[in-house]
């Protein structure tokens, strides 16, 4: 029966120019905690622990001149100019972020105006009903802001949605922090639009979950754990009780997400994750594929970018999808009637999952 779907009409993303390897990270100094520093001369061990364990050999940090917003922007552009659209006809400019925009040494955050009010500005939408607001939601934001758009554009009220994940985690992270090589900067896109279709493709379900009683404290902000460091805030977090928490988790809302559409795991033909840890979403995907009593994983079904790109927060997903929809990671790309689920996990503690069909 024909009725209206929620389909991606374009994609974008902004990667951030500055190449930074691990090897960078070889003169730091790295301390436990607030004080207690690692042993001398074990910087390189950690360094090639720390590889071994995420699967990250360089990140991407934006250069001085730029912030989020301008990630953001040139994100939202390229989207636009994919889904080859008049930006005049967008209902919602939507922005997915935790810290603003963050300027190159001043680690305070910046949200006024709205980074989605700096972003209709830069794309000169003089509509005034176009309505744009951020959403920070830790790194699952961008996917929790494509799941509202959802709601908007299937009640009818809505036509047209910008999506854009953006971040700058090289700017608020803690360089005498070893967790903090995980972190890098990016933004990514999607024009979002209400079209009639008589099969069931777009978005076909989405689950949500936020584990905030006993996981709320699994990220947070604090000073640097160098004490002779300056007292603004950096992004700290208890990386083994979030592997834990992500592994114990997230394959159940995926799977939640997948039954709503009344479909399985191997109706799947992508499975586009959360970049923050290679080895991370590996072991996600085995205890998927267990739940559904599946031990053969199909190869390339879970592309992946966390190696050169780092963890970009809200921008690994929706970079990840536009790199897959134009075809610019090695053999991977998207087919009409492919069936694609997006799952992500992060501060809150919230997880979040859809299941979309390519039409």
């Amino acid at each position: 029966m024909a009725q209206s779907r929620s389909v991606i009409t374009g994609t974008g993303s902004c990667i951030p120019l500055r190449k930074i390897p691990n090897a960078a990270f070889l003169d730091r100094r790295f301390f436990e905690d607030r004080g207690q520093p690692y042993p001398e001369g074990g910087t390189q061990r950690i360094v090639e622990k720390f590889e071994e364990i995420t699967g990250i050999a360089e990140r991407r940090y934006v250069t001085d001149d730029l912030v989020a917003s301008d990630l953001a922007y040139e994100a939202g552009r390229r989207a636009l100019e994919s889904a080859d659209i008049d930006p005049e006809t967008l209902d919602y400019v939507i922005v997915a972020h935790n810290f603003g925009d963050v300027k190159a040494g001043n680690r305070r955050s910046d949200f006024v105006p709205t980074l989605a009010a700096r972003v209709k500005a830069r794309l000169r939408i003089a509509n005034p009903f176009c309505v744009a607001y951020d959403l920070p939601f830790g790194c699952p934001g961008w996917l929790q802001a494509v799941i509202q758009a959802d709601y908007f554009l299937r009640s009818g009220d809505a036509t047209r949605a910008l999506v854009i994940g953006a971040e700058t985690l090289s700017r608020v992270c803690d360089p005498a922090d070893r967790d903090s090589l995980i972190y890098a900067d990016g933004a990514g896109a999607v024009v979002m639009e209400a079209q009639v279709h008589d099969e069931a493709v777009g978005i076909l379900s989405h689950a949500v979950r936020s584990d905030t009683l006993e996981h709320s404290g699994l990220l947070w902000m604090d000073p640097s754990f160098n004490p002779e460091g300056d007292d603004q805030l950096t992004l700290k977090m208890k990386g083994r009780k979030l592997y834990e928490y992500a592994l114990a988790t997230v394959p159940g809302v995926v799977r939640q997400s997948l039954e709503k559409a009344g479909l399985s795991l191997s109706d799947v033909n992508k499975v586009l994750i959360h970049q923050a840890n290679g080895k991370m979403d590996e072991a996600i995907l085995k205890r998927l594929f267990k739940l559904y009593g599946l031990s053969e994983i199909p190869e390339g079904i879970m592309p992946m970018t966390v190696s050169w790109l780092g963890n970009s927060s809200v921008a690994t997903v929706p970079t990840l999808l536009d790199l897959v929809t134009r075809g610019e990671l090695e053999g991977q790309s998207l087919a009409s009637g492919d069936r694609v689920v997006f799952a992500s996990v992060g501060a809150g503690m919230n997880i979040n999952a859809m299941v979309y069909r390519c039409p």
